[in-house]
């Protein structure tokens, strides 16, 4: 058989469902084999959005997310999504076409080195240089992408795409996954949490990549200890339980709302520092801190824990549960979960138009059900979103947040409706984000998904002058014109609703999912309430 066979086989043998991407000249073999395999490959409209999908299916699946692409720019459109992957800890593999091997010594048409591009944001990636070599690297691309979850890379020159090889796919034997930390680790751990008057637990991504949620929630529910999650880590933890405290992720001072301020024991469970720096939640470096992950935590001097649990997480929580006792949960930290269920219902019945931010995720969490999916773009919208809107279970809130690339909504919203059609989604974007991306409304009708984008519409980018005001007290270089949002949707084919006044929201939202299809709605937001965000959080407003 050719190489591309002997690929697609691999690809089958992994246990692959769907590629993303974009064919070209250089791929033709590769999707000739495609053509003939149980594998579905979904053509995108771009290679950045084809990157975004395959990111969407590893958070929600936990398998590597495929995304392809040809050489040169095909290659290069790529490589947002795939560092978007590579920083929130999705498993993904990209494939990339390339030139022959004779072109790679010399400068050629469309030829660029794009192992050596990919490096930077891969956790591994190779060229394949023989036909014969083909099983083993798709293997180790596998592996390394599950089991540390990230981006790794495989580039598949069109002359070894056609190669013939008598190869076949690896055997791949179950292994165990499981690590556990030192029993003598354990005990020191419970020590210095039995020595803690206010001990929080600060949960992030690493709990719902490594599907330790159950887990967690059995920790607490042992222990008494109260959480916070980062915004990656929400519904890691169920907002409607006691001991949750919010979620944070703002510099302003957010740490303060959910009572960090007061701990005097921090225990991240699954923490990445690419999440929240440290120095906003620990600006002296004085708590006392127990990482619980499985890989070891970056060197930074306001992130140096007393004790390290390194080891499969859900084994270590296992373990640690069987020494640790249950404790009341502090009057502190009860004021603090009250202070936080207040401003969530604070802004449930205005009706002041445009709409203000709280009240629109307000209406859509009214709307989704706790296993319902909703996608976050990046702009001042997913601040408000990250810190006002409650998830029960994980993977039902997806974000870009370690690389916060705008233009994740629409493709997330498409791969999660893919994967999960059973669920309502939800992608909401701001009116700069949605245009970054806006070419994959016609993958979604094609596709007949039934999703509903909410577009927040300010006509300028306002988390950039939410930003600039904060530092400068004025903006510039943030305005621009949007195009009729409801025209744009049926030219594609799909439907709009220009949203009027606040009381029509909530209704269309709902009318909207029941019908199906894929929707858009423009909905005009009052960001005023940025800079009073800011200011409540400078003067300390929760404080107790």
């Amino acid at each position: 058989m050719k190489g591309s066979d002997l690929l697609v086989k691999c690809l089958e043998n992994e246990g692959v469902e769907y590629i993303f991407g974009i064919p070209g000249e250089e791929t033709l073999d590769l999707t000739d084999s495609l053509s003939r395999s149980k594998i579905k490959f979904i053509v995108t409209r771009h290679e950045q959005s084809a990157a975004f999908m395959a990111d969407v299916y590893g958070r929600l699946t936990h398998k590597p997310g495929v995304c392809l692409a040809t050489l040169g720019p095909g290659a290069t459109n790529l490589i947002t999504g795939v560092a978007d992957a590579h920083l929130d800890r999705a498993p993904l593999v990209a494939i990339t076409g390339q030139a022959g091997l004779e072109k790679t010594h010399k400068e050629a048409h469309q030829y660029l080195n794009i192992v050596e591009a990919f490096r930077e944001f891969t956790k591994w990636n190779s060229s394949v240089t023989r036909a014969d070599f083909i099983p083993e690297i798709v293997s180790k691309a596998f592996d390394i992408a599950r089991d540390r979850p990230g981006a790794t890379h495989i580039e598949l020159p069109e002359d070894i795409a056609a190669e013939q090889t008598n190869k076949v796919p690896l055997v791949k034997k179950p292994y165990s996954h499981i690590c556990m930390p030192d029993e003598d680790e354990l005990k020191r751990s419970v020590m210095l949490i039995e020595a803690a008057t206010m001990p929080v637990i600060l949960a992030g991504n690493g709990v719902i990549r490594e599907d330790a949620s159950e887990e967690l929630r059995n920790f607490v529910r042992n222990t008494g200890i109260p959480v916070v999650t980062t915004f990656m880590g929400k519904g890691a933890f169920p907002a409607d339980n006691e001991h949750y405290l919010g979620s944070m992720g703002i510099r302003d001072r957010d740490h303060i709302m959910c009572g960090f301020e007061r701990a005097d024991l921090v225990i991240c469970i699954g923490f990445d520092q690419i999440e929240y720096s440290p120095r906003f939640w620990n600006p002296d470096g004085s708590k006392k801190i127990i990482q619980i992950h499985s890989v070891h935590h970056d060197i930074d001097e306001k992130f140096i824990p007393d004790l390290s649990l390194l080891g499969n997480i859900r084994t270590s929580l296992k373990h640690l549960i069987r020494f640790c006792k249950k404790r009341e949960i502090p009057e502190y930290f009860s004021k603090v979960r009250k202070n936080m269920e207040k401003e969530l219902l604070e802004y449930k019945d205005n009706i002041a138009f445009p709409m203000k931010p709280q009240k629109i995720i307000y209406d859509i969490r009214q709307t989704l059900d706790r296993e319902d999916i909703l996608i976050s773009d990046v702009g001042a919208h997913k601040l408000w979103i990250g810190r006002l809107y409650p998830a029960y279970e994980p993977n039902t809130v997806q974000i870009s947040n370690g690389l916060a690339s705008m233009g994740f909504a629409l493709p997330g919203a498409i791969a999660a409706k893919v994967l999960k059609p059973e669920r309502k989604v939800v992608a909401v974007a701001g009116d700069g984000g949605f245009l970054m991306n806006v070419q994959e409304l016609e993958t979604a009708v094609r596709l007949r998904c039934d999703i509903v984008v909410v577009i927040f519409d300010d006509a300028k980018f306002g988390l950039i002058e939410w930003h600039e005001k904060k530092k400068f007290n004025s903006s510039f270089g943030i305005d621009f014109f949007n195009p009729d949002f409801v025209k744009l949707a049926e030219s594609f084919g799909a439907r709009g609703i220009r949203i009027e006044k606040a009381e029509d929201f909530k209704p269309q939202l709902e009318y909207a999912l029941k019908a199906g299809g894929v929707w858009l709605m423009d909905v005009k937001v009052d960001y005023s309430e940025n800079m009073k965000l800011t200011e409540k959080l400078r003067n300390n407003f929760c404080v107790i």
